[in-house]
């Protein structure tokens, strides 16, 4: 089972509810929530880079009493710098020039591509064990996320509870009563998009009116400026989970498109 997060601010929880949330403070994208010993927690911290792009800014990941601490090309393990491949008590880091994975032999899969983009997948051990930006694992979409008890929260609000209290931390709540514009306009564009026949194994394997929704929110969200960033990331997303998923997405992209 995989939690992701990527592009303007996408995220797709463990149980498959795909939400965005803005926020550029340090949060809590998954981590085990038992009380008593927790085997390990990913905090994510993102910014504005310099096209105004959302970016991972870090990855702060604890295993056990183990810390690594990623940035684009530079992991440090318990606060030495290491080269890659590093292995030591049962996690190993690989990096190369687009990806950074590590494998964590507890049942724990991350894979970030050193700009906008964070896969985790975790051994279904972690059901029902896990909080954050990814949810509770409990297999069942908006409860307990997006509805607690009788409490409902907006996608905002469920962001803002993951944020890691920090006692020196410079950085803003986005506003939980701002309202997510309608992107109609934009729905036969992505449609035709993710429906290419590049992606034609993908279909049966993803729900593709998730990733249309996401699509029409960052053609919205680019008002006009459709650089690569704005038009490709959720493409993106979807090519990536789809070979996640055992799918064989083709060459979609050309000279003229990402």
């Amino acid at each position: 089972y995989v939690c992701s997060t990527w592009g303007n601010n996408h995220f797709k929880t463990f149980d498959g509810d795909i939400y965005q949330f803005p926020g550029i403070c340090e949060y809590n994208f998954a981590s085990d929530c038992r009380q008593s010993y927790k085997e390990f927690s990913v905090h994510i911290q993102r910014a504005l880079n310099s096209n105004n792009h959302p970016e991972i800014q870090y990855i702060l990941l604890t295993i056990k009493d183990f810390t690594v601490y990623l940035r684009p090309k530079l992991a440090v393990v318990d606060g030495r710098i290491v080269k890659t491949p590093y292995y030591s008590s049962g996690v190993l880091i690989e990096s190369n020039d687009i990806y950074t994975k590590v494998y964590a032999k507890l049942g724990l899969i991350l894979i970030w591509n050193q700009e906008d983009a964070l896969m985790v997948e975790l051994d279904s051990k972690f059901n029902n064990l896990t909080c954050g930006l990814c949810g509770d694992y409990n297999g069942v979409p908006i409860y307990n996320e997006f509805i607690n008890g009788v409490a409902s929260y907006n996608s905002i609000t469920y962001g803002n509870l993951q944020k890691i209290r920090k006692p020196n931390a410079k950085c803003e709540d986005p506003d939980e009563t701002q309202a997510l514009p309608s992107c109609n306009g934009h729905r036969d564009e992505c449609e035709r998009l993710l429906t290419s026949s590049a992606f034609t194994d993908c279909r049966l394997r993803l729900n593709l009116e998730m990733y249309i929704q996401a699509c029409m929110q960052d053609k919205c969200a680019c008002n006009g400026n459709e650089d690569s960033f704005c038009l490709c990331s959720t493409i993106s997303e979807y090519s990536r989970q789809c070979s996640h998923a055992g799918g064989r997405p083709g060459e979609w992209r050309t000279q003229y498109f990402c």
